[in-house]
């Protein structure tokens, strides 16, 4: 995360180009973990604070923590949590600031494969979740390129344009949260994938937010020719066809982990 290749520091942009995509996978990713209420949670690499959102929202936790190594980004959860109850902070998920068992569920929204020592992570979740607790996450299935920006990485390929790898790609396939989990030593370790639709009122509204100034897509978009951005539109619009009211609708799938801390 802090020393990763991609770097999150425009939290109003991120919250743009992310934002409506980390509030629907995140409620379908509660939906299966199905979490006690009255919990002490953590929310390991927080972002602009839209899963901490959802879980106050949805969870009735006890109380809830929140951190990321990006300041931009925890100064957005601050003002968007500013009325709630939540300890945000600055912090990085390899060494995090807290006591062991302090928390009964341990998660990561849409993270886990951006910290550089994933493994390490895992040991960390594991050390702050009491016994028997949940350490639990979610990514993008960057492995089996089927992430929300899975249409411009298409035009991308069809025009021939190399893009930078994203951190962590290996470890985002199901097989590999599982063996990720259960190397750490965590027990009774579930995976599944989670896909969800969004609708974007015209294409337009679609490659505005997808091709922030600070995400490694729209430096490449703004790198290109104009001829060549004309041509990418095309493609990636070809690829995703307007309805009748001139909405573009597409989905994105995620895959997501959920594990006990070990009892002693």
């Amino acid at each position: 995360m802090a020393d990763s290749t991609i770097a999150f520091d425009d939290a109003q942009a991120y919250e743009h180009f992310m934002g409506r995509w980390s509030r629907a996978i995140g409620t379908a990713f509660l939906e299966w973990l199905a979490p006690p209420q009255g919990a002490h949670w953590l929310d390991v690499g927080c972002g602009t604070g839209v899963f901490t959102e959802l879980l106050l929202d949805t969870c009735a936790p006890a109380t809830i923590a929140a951190i990321d190594p990006a300041p931009s980004q925890i100064d957005y959860a601050r003002q968007r949590l500013s009325a709630r109850s939540v300890d945000v902070r600055v912090g990085d998920a390899r060494q995090m600031p807290f006591a062991d068992d302090a928390f009964d569920i341990v998660a990561s929204a849409l993270a886990i494969n951006f910290v550089p020592d994933a493994m390490r992570a895992l040991s960390e979740m594991s050390r702050v979740c009491r016994p028997g607790g949940y350490v639990a996450g979610y990514v993008w299935d960057f492995a089996g390129g089927h992430s929300a920006a899975w249409p411009l990485r298409l035009g991308f390929r069809q025009l021939g344009v190399a893009m930078p790898p994203i951190p962590g790609t290996d470890d985002t396939g199901i097989e590999a949260l599982h063996a990720l989990f259960a190397n750490a030593g965590l027990e009774a370790v579930g995976t599944r994938s989670i896909e969800v639709a969004l609708t974007f009122p015209t294409f337009e509204d679609y490659w505005r937010s997808q091709t922030p100034a600070f995400a490694p897509q729209g430096m490449i978009v703004a790198s290109l020719p104009a001829s060549d951005r004309l041509r990418l539109q095309e493609i990636v619009q070809a690829a995703l066809p307007a309805s009748g009211d001139g909405s573009i609708t597409y989905a994105a799938r995620a895959n997501a982990v959920k594990a006990r801390c070990r009892m002693s």
